[in-house]
């Protein structure tokens, strides 16, 4: 064995892939996060709605044709 500590943490790492899996394994609770950014997004989507709004292209008004 040249390097002793490499073998020692890739069976440690081993270990802990391996009894994750099983159903008692520790389990630690994701919390959402805050949205941090979730007004200037809302208020982005805004200006950008109204922009859309104006610049959309009106449809072509009918003329009325004679029959």
């Amino acid at each position: 064995m040249e390097f002793p500590t490499g073998y020692v943490t890739a069976l440690d790492a081993m270990n802990r892939h391996v009894n994750s899996a099983r159903p008692d394994a520790p389990v630690q609770v994701e919390r959402p996060r805050r949205a941090l950014l979730a007004p200037t997004r809302q208020a982005a989507a805004g200006v950008l709605h109204r922009l859309a709004d104006r610049i959309q292209p009106r449809p072509v008004p009918s003329t009325p044709r004679c029959s």
